[in-house]
């Protein structure tokens, strides 16, 4: 079954004279979100862990725990936490915490950080990148087997026999992977259902990790398990207006990531490339975004689609509205076109 859900990564919002509101602001703000993302449908709402003055999300399990007490159905969970910096002990424990909350509907993404702000945040070297994230999802996938943990490593204190609370019933845990061949089989060879982050380039370029996935999971001797895609996009009601309001919040938030991450600085030739059928962003009416969706989630062999909304300078009322479009016009058009 296809599912569809939201990721955000809390970027601060506006208000309608463009000036930023306050972190206390922007989370209230995304709470109302989640709440709406509930009420038009949507199967999941998931916050993605940032440690920065723009992006100050940096306890999305808290944040998910507040939406939990207001909805009943939608699936909550991480887009993506930053397993590499954090104590897979703990992780496990705040989200089996929100599993029970919210009644079971608790789901995690776990990444090795292409925002790498945590690693100097929890003292971490990012000489140890690799390593961090190899032994930390080895020792989260034998905590999410429940039951006594035994498991011994480099970057941690070992575990013998050791009960971890609170148990509750397991939830689905996923891998995200922007790149790299290696976090995809290592998704397959732990059991984790693989989420595709495409950021930047044609989609299709995905298609031989979700390939590689399949045949990972059968040589693990595993059975199935989903596929998802994870990009960013705006919906408004022309494809227009869409792309006039995203364009200079896009441009903003690429040229500030470039000087630290190599990023070219955007130009409206390369948005125009990006924003049409063969760009990574879903940006426009609902019928072009859904028809989008629709044509990459079939050539990836996806079954779930989060669309990563907000970007830093977007109001809390433009935000509500591509919500809203998003889980009352483009999901069902979805849909429709992959019945």
């Amino acid at each position: 079954m296809n599912t569809f859900g939201l990721d955000t990564f809390g970027d601060v919002t506006h208000d309608a004279e463009g000036r930023p509101l306050t972190h206390a602001q922007t989370i209230r703000n995304l709470v109302e979100q989640g709440v709406l993302a509930d009420q038009v449908g949507l199967d999941f709402f998931g916050i993605g862990e940032h440690h920065t003055p723009d992006m100050p999300l940096s306890a999305a399990d808290v944040v998910l725990a507040a939406i939990a007490a207001r909805t009943s159905r939608i699936r909550l969970g991480s887009a993506v936490t930053v397993l590499s910096s954090d104590d897979p002990v703990r992780v496990f424990q705040r989200f089996s915490t929100l599993n029970a909350v919210s009644d079971g509907r608790a789901e995690i993404i776990l990444g090795r950080g292409s925002s790498v702000d945590s690693f100097p945040l929890f003292g971490y070297d990012l000489a140890d990148y690799e390593d961090l994230f190899e032994e930390k999802t080895h020792l989260f996938a034998e905590l999410v087997k429940g039951g006594p943990v035994t498991w011994q490593g480099k970057t941690r204190s070992s575990l013998h026999e050791q009960d971890v609370v609170p148990f509750t019933e397991p939830f689905p845990t996923w891998i995200g992977v922007g790149g790299s061949p290696q976090s995809v089989v290592r998704a397959a060879s732990h059991g984790f259902s693989l989420m595709l982050a495409i950021i930047g380039g044609h989609p299709g370029r995905f298609a031989p990790f979700s390939e590689l996935y399949l045949h990972a999971l059968e040589k693990f001797g595993r059975s199935p398990l989903p596929i998802g895609i994870h990009s960013p996009g705006h919906v408004a009601p022309t494809d227009e207006e869409a792309q006039e309001e995203f364009w200079p919040h896009y441009l903003d938030m690429i040229s500030r990531l470039g000087r630290t991450r190599g990023f070219s600085t955007p130009t409206p030739e390369s948005y125009a490339h990006e924003v049409g059928p063969h760009g990574a962003l879903f940006v426009g009416s609902p019928e072009t975004v859904a028809a989008k969706m629709a044509r990459t989630m079939k050539t990836l062999r996806a079954s779930r689609f989060d669309l990563k909304y907000g970007i830093g300078g977007l109001s809390h009322e433009s935000l509500m509205r591509t919500i809203q479009l998003y889980g009352t016009e483009v999901v069902p058009r979805v849909r429709e076109l992959l019945s």
